[in-house]
């Protein structure tokens, strides 16, 4: 039996209350504790929660575990931003209502001695695609974790070349994860698939055009967007190719989709994002007149719609690499622009004053990033 006596009471009240002892692990089952509750924990946390019992560690290892978690933390409010100069690697918390940044945490790269640098190709779920200076191996991994997977080689499959190629990453069959990797060699276009569970390497056909597999055309890392891989295809320094180039994971067929509409210009440039599961893109142009223009557009079907244009401005030096864009949940854009900086896309119609496109689109140092426990390394 247990006593309580309330103070707040002038006189002394007493209540007998039968002590019945809370509900056991077996009452409650694991199954509901660990996918109703541990799921909602930071990926630091849950990870934490495998050192627990070897019942939790062997339900916190599943592919249901790792799926039901990264669905509850993909959500946008959860999502950071990575950024890397040389060796150093930092994680910055996003304010979503200032387009500000938080405070860094650094993280230390895991990977072999040697390393002076890598370049982030594809994230997805938690997962970074990356490669690695100077050896150009890829690498598939979980910055949270810590947890990598070289993916070359003997036969040279899984080395990329900064110039040539193009790596998308996306979702595949029974909770695959897959690498779409672009080769350009003496004007032919080859491509492979990495399987995160078979860990291996597999030749598809790709056919394009032959004319974008030449060394001045620029490939675009890809965009997923529902079953589809986007990329950007531009020749360098004029406007005569601009397509954007669609795999479909599924069936694994090329489409091609003409660039926006717009005004001749000497110089395009355009960024690829997902929103919401549409297609965008921020597309700049710099006329004969020297005028510089951004407009944000989605995909609708096979064509464009324009959303919004900024009027031409004035040229300004191409001082600034554009990383990362994002459509934020409250409706604003954002440009995250060269390490520690946000830009919003202004909406009423005025110049952008702010804003600067750069010459060369390659979003090596920066991406949006999500804290899961999704491993680089298939398990049973």
């Amino acid at each position: 039996m247990m006593i309580i006596m309330p103070s707040c009471y002038s006189q002394t009240c007493i209540f007998f209350h039968t002590y019945r002892p809370y509900p056991t692990m077996s009452v409650l089952g694991v199954e509901i504790v660990v996918f109703g509750i541990l799921t909602r924990l930071p990926a630091k946390e849950a990870c934490k929660c495998k050192s627990v019992c070897k019942e939790w560690c062997t339900m916190l290892s599943t592919h249901g575990f790792e799926k039901d978690h990264c669905s509850r933390s993909s959500i946008a409010c959860n999502q950071k931003t990575l950024l890397t100069r040389g060796l150093i690697c930092s994680v910055y918390q996003m304010d979503f209502q200032t387009g500000d940044y938080g405070p860094p945490r650094n993280i230390q790269f895991p990977f072999p001695p040697g390393l002076n640098g890598m370049s982030i190709l594809a994230h997805l779920d938690g997962l970074l695609c990356v490669t690695l200076k100077p050896t150009h191996e890829l690498v598939l991994w979980n910055p949270t974790t810590t947890a990598y997977k070289l993916l070359s080689t003997r036969d040279g499959e899984g080395l990329y070349d900064d110039i040539r190629d193009a790596v998308g990453l996306y979702n595949g069959h029974s909770n695959d994860y897959n690498i779409l990797h672009v080769k350009r060699s003496s004007g032919v276009i080859a491509a492979q698939i990495y399987s995160r569970r078979l860990g291996s390497w597999r030749k598809i056909p790709f056919k394009t055009r032959p004319e974008y597999a030449k060394r001045m055309v620029i490939w675009s890392a890809g965009t997923l967007c529902r079953h589809t891989l986007y990329f950007t295809v531009s020749e360098s320094w004029d406007a005569i190719t601009n397509v954007v180039i669609g795999f479909h994971t599924i069936t694994e067929q090329i489409t091609e989709i003409r660039f926006p509409l717009v005004p001749q210009a000497d110089i395009f440039r355009g960024v690829l994002a997902n929103v919401q599961n549409s297609l965008h893109m921020v597309l700049t142009t710099l006329g004969e007149d020297s005028q510089q223009s951004t407009g944000l557009w989605s995909l609708q079907g096979d064509h464009w719609s324009n959303i919004f244009s900024t009027p031409p401005i004035p040229p300004i030096p191409f001082s600034t690499w554009v990383t990362v864009t994002h459509y934020m949940t409250n409706g604003r854009w954002f440009v995250m622009s060269g390490p520690r900086k946000l830009y919003e896309f202004p909406k009423d119609g005025n110049p952008l004053d702010c804003f600067y496109t750069g010459n060369w689109f390659l979003g090596e140092i920066g991406t949006l990033f999500t804290e899961t426990i999704v491993s680089p390394t298939y398990f049973n």
